[in-house]
């Protein structure tokens, strides 16, 4: 029989793996508000006289050639401002793509990444993502990692195999909980872990300390860096690790040729001529979490001690935080609504912005506790 060619098949269309369809997303809603204090922003753009500095250097940008594929003059450029040797320094699109080149490198199929709930979300969305397992321990009461779990997930983990943990990640200021982890702690886990142990220091700069002046030449050290809070660039997306240089070799084998554009690069070492104004910006935002922290507790609001530029609030009200976070939406501010992630039914996350903007969402706030 001659097979009938005018009919059409359907075409055939590829699944994506199990575990990837299985992930859900991250996202914070980007809404148009009055007061936008739910992703951790800076309230204020760069200081005068960065825009023109930038534009000069993309003036002398040969379009028609390909970026420098090592970042070599801005990985100079942030390890001077780290007092490093810029073989230490790995440059990416934004500090995520970082912890993705990590999980790219280290992780993968029969490697185990842990982390300590609740936290940044994204530490065990990439380690899924690049089909790395993850284990997850739990904070204490006050969202601090002890060493007895951490020994519980060490002894989890290695039944995947003794290099296991291949991946630790300590999130310092923890997000979205603010505080700074114990330097004990930290050193603990650089003693035990027989993998990398990854403290990822988006909100450092708000910070008493670092790990990097802590634990400085810590062979399986990675500290993870972002232009995006302090340095007001955002929208920029760059971000950094400082580590050994065997390890930044590694990251390296997983990046995408000329991955990080020259307008980028040309960015970011402009932004650190502006040291002073970014520790300008640092110290008004200290300021203000005070002065928000203060006002809050007035309110009868249950707050977080925090080290970054958020805090973590329950507002012990009637409501429930969605319901809060839904009235506040109504009076045009926006902040983060955390009640589903482990262990914070309740509790919403406020990035703190300008003194205009924390008096807006102080006054929203009480409106809607006191209705």
């Amino acid at each position: 029989m001659t097979p009938d060619r005018t009919k059409k098949e359907s075409p055939r269309v590829i699944s994506p793996r199990e575990d990837v369809a299985l992930i859900e997303g991250y996202y914070s809603p980007q809404l148009d508000v009055d007061v936008r204090l739910n992703t951790n922003e800076a309230p204020e753009p760069p200081p005068p006289g960065f825009l023109k500095a930038v534009e000069e250097e993309f003036e002398a940008i040969a379009l028609n050639r390909y970026p420098d594929r090592g970042a070599h003059e801005l990985r100079e450029a942030i390890a001077a401002f780290h007092g490093v040797d810029a073989s230490q320094v790995y440059c990416a699109n934004g500090s995520n793509e970082v912890l993705q080149s990590i999980l790219l490198a280290y992780g993968g199929s029969g490697r185990v990444a842990v982390t300590f709930e609740p936290t940044y979300a994204m530490h065990a969305h990439i380690a899924r993502v690049t089909g790395t397992t993850v284990i997850s321990g739990e904070r204490d009461e006050k969202f601090a990692i002890d060493k007895e779990e951490f020994e519980r997930v060490l002894k989890a983990a290695s039944g995947f195999g003794e290099e296991n943990p291949a991946v630790s990640f300590i999130c310092s200021p923890n997000n979205p909980t603010g505080q700074i982890e114990a330097k004990a702690i930290i050193s603990f886990v650089l003693e035990r872990a027989p993998g990398l142990v990854v403290v990822d220091e988006a909100y450092g700069q708000f910070a008493p300390r670092s790990a990097l002046e802590d634990f400085a030449g810590s062979p399986n050290l990675v500290v993870v860096r972002t232009f995006s809070k302090t340095w007001s660039l955002a929208a920029l997306r760059l971000g950094y690790a400082i580590t050994t240089p065997k390890i930044v070799g590694c990251l390296e084998a997983v990046t995408l040729p000329y991955h990080l554009d020259a307008l980028k690069q040309a960015a970011g070492r402009v932004a650190l001529r502006y040291d002073a104004p970014m520790r300008g910006r640092v110290s008004r935002l200290v300021e203000e979490r005070g002065h928000v922290t203060a006002e809050l507790l007035d309110l009868g609001v249950s707050v977080c001690p925090s080290d970054a530029n958020f805090v973590l609030i329950r507002p012990n009200a009637k409501k429930t935080a969605r319901e809060i976070w839904e009235a506040l939406l109504e009076r045009s501010v926006l902040v983060r609504d955390v009640s589903s992630w482990p262990r914070l039914s309740g509790y919403l996350r406020v990035t703190i912005g300008t003194r205009e903007e924390n008096e807006a969402f102080l006054r929203a706030l009480r409106e809607v506790l006191l209705t």
